[in-house]
């Protein structure tokens, strides 16, 4: 097996590459251009907001946070098994790229998604979130594997900021041909966002290449192989699950993170709809005000890492929680487009920010030198997972119900007031501590 070669800039500058490839997804189908697109084309004079799905009439950014909660509910289920299996069998850089190409195939397949081909382009939008769930937990994995706990603030920022100007850059190629289509002859409206989603897997899976030819792949854990594949995973599964329970850190981290995560993660994902459908805003402008949050968002990420060294991560991540709050409150108040600008530049600061802290402070709570980090970082991204879940049912159903988007956007307040309550505690209960 390979050995890995921590803090090596070439190694990690690889590494970072990975969020640059998958952050395009993220950008240009959870956030801008594909709810943009979805909204518009699913909206209509007869029947309003309400789209038949299967036979089912239900509001269709509900539908659409329907699908997103039932894909990451399978992740989260299936993903400590997958991660065992992968450290088990030593197939972590494989089972990554099953993922990452599964995920950018079904972004290809939306370019031939529209109100006609309904239940196929839902279908494809939960299979792509699941790609990229996937992949996502294998590169996390490699954070402590590739960087020493005294940078891992460091890197994970980098990779962060990586991945906030790859998906830029690309969400600027495919607006050129949203705003521009005449320059290529283009006279379907529906061609460009269709072309959008198109190139994201293309992207996806070609940059990629770059760290799947870097990354090493893992050795086989520990645990002794049984006769049966499937024994063998659950034990390796055990066997972390027991690791953690005595972690007191870890073991506090991540009901806080869970809460927290449920709404900075729905938030992320609701914005353009929310912008679209209380301040009546073009696509065009909803897709550059996405795009300015994800800039901000490289300042925030470097930002919070230098804090962190100086106040320490539990800190800092209890300082940036309580401003989540605040955005919530305001959120439910503002009526102009310039309120919703201003917005936007706080919730990119802080976004950036405790998403590579988050994931840092996770890693430096890991044992040094452990093999099965796939594993254990399974847990982080399930917690994740399962709190994204319950952020967009929670969202969906108070939508459904009251047929007012502001009221979800407030009720995420709730999530971010718990989950600084308990990072309090975890600060309380080790006051000591150095991250």
């Amino acid at each position: 097996m390979q050995a890995v070669p921590k803090n090596d800039k070439r190694l990690i500058r690889s590494w970072s590459m990975y969020d640059w490839a998958n952050s395009a997804y993220n950008l240009v189908i959870t956030s801008t251009i594909f709810p943009a697109y979805y909204t518009a084309i699913t909206t209509t004079a007869a029947h309003g907001d309400e789209v038949t799905f299967f036979g089912m009439k239900v509001i269709n950014t509900a539908l659409s946070n329907f699908t997103l909660a039932l894909a990451y509910l399978i992740m989260a289920v299936c993903l400590p098994f997958i991660s065992s299996y992968a450290d088990v069998q030593g197939r972590k850089k494989q089972i990554m790229m099953f993922f990452t190409y599964f995920g950018a195939l079904a972004c290809m397949g939306l370019f031939f998604f529209k109100l006609e081909t309904l239940e196929m382009g839902i279908i494809l939008f939960g299979l792509a979130a699941m790609g990229y769930i996937g992949g996502v937990l294998f590169n996390n994995s490699y954070l402590p594997e590739i960087a020493s706990p005294a940078y891992q603030d460091k890197v994970s920022a980098q990779g962060f900021a990586y991945g906030y100007v790859g998906c830029v850059t690309l969400q600027i190629i495919c607006l050129v041909f949203i705003l521009k289509p005449e320059w290529f002859g283009i006279t379907d409206s529906s061609f460009a966002p269709r072309l959008s989603f198109l190139l994201v897997g293309l992207w996806w899976a070609g940059f990629s290449a770059i760290p799947f030819r870097a990354l090493p792949r893992n050795q086989r854990s520990d645990v002794r192989a049984s006769k049966s594949l499937r024994r063998t995973v659950i034990l390796e599964f055990r066997i972390v699950l027991r690791k953690i329970k005595k972690m007191e850190r870890i073991r506090r981290f991540l009901p806080a993170y869970f809460f927290y995560a449920a709404g900075v993660q729905t938030v992320m994902i609701v914005a353009a709809a929310f912008g679209a459908k209380e301040l009546q805003l073009e696509n065009s402008k909803l897709i550059i005000t996405i795009l300015l949050i994800q800039l901000v968002a490289i300042l925030g990420a470097f930002l919070m890492s230098r804090l962190s060294a100086v106040f320490g991560n539990i800190k800092v991540l209890i300082a940036v929680v309580l401003v989540w709050v605040g955005i919530c409150i305001v959120a439910f108040y503002i009526h102009s487009e310039i309120q919703f600008y201003m917005l936007a530049c706080v919730v990119g600061l802080v976004m950036g920010g405790i998403q590579s802290l988050s994931r840092s402070t996770y890693s430096k709570f890991l044992p040094e030198n452990i093999r099965d980090t796939t594993s254990f970082f399974s847990f982080y991204d399930v917690t994740e997972k399962l709190a994204i879940v319950m952020g967009l049912i929670s969202f969906a159903l108070i939508e459904q119900l009251t047929h007012n988007i502001r009221f979800s956007a407030l009720f995420l307040s709730i999530f971010f007031i718990i989950g600084c309550s308990l990072l309090g505690r975890l600060l309380r209960f080790n006051k000591a501590m150095t991250v």
